[in-house]
């Protein structure tokens, strides 16, 4: 699975960073998303689902 991220749709919610820390992350100037791994263990699929569903603006989105 791969993560995406559409940093011109964020709009810094925070929600994806919370769920899943381990794959996003937030700027400190603006609190747009920062990926933080594009291809996250295979462990980590459920949350990193819950985070790309919470996601306000729908910046993210997952390939298989």
């Amino acid at each position: 699975m791969k993560v995406h991220a559409d940093t011109d749709v964020c709009v810094a919610s925070g929600q994806c960073a919370l769920l899943a820390p381990d794959t996003f992350d937030q700027r400190d100037d603006d609190g747009i998303v920062v990926l933080r791994e594009e291809d996250p263990p295979a462990a980590q699929d459920d949350v990193v689902r819950r985070a790309v569903l919470a996601c306000p603006s729908g910046a993210l989105r997952l390939t298989e």
